[in-house]
């Protein structure tokens, strides 16, 4: 089979973090990645996590996350809520659980 060089750009931490996971999981980057895009093919979605047993949640990490999670409340019409409306979809989301 021919092979062709996928060529990606990103932060320089996120790299140094992605290759010593990658070392952690046993292979390196470039298999990492070659699992993902087949099995991304195969499945045709997002198809699976690898974690590490270690969590490092940093305040980078989680101000991501918080950034994320803004924009999909902005994306989904729910981001100017005030706390007595989030309140009462907590309380439907539980009441509906509950049944």
């Amino acid at each position: 089979m021919a092979q062709a060089t996928f060529s990606v750009r990103m932060d320089e931490t996120l790299k140094k973090q992605f290759d010593g996971l990658c070392q952690e999981f046993g292979m390196n980057a470039s298999t990492a990645i070659n699992v993902f895009a087949r099995a991304v093919v195969r499945q045709r979605k997002i198809p699976f996590e690898i974690s590490s047993p270690e969590t490092n949640i940093t305040r980078e990490g989680a101000m991501q996350a918080f950034m994320a999670l803004r924009a999909q409340a902005k994306e989904n019409g729910v981001a100017d809520m005030n706390l007595d409306e989030i309140n009462e979809e907590i309380h439907i989301s539980r009441l509906e659980n509950d049944t």
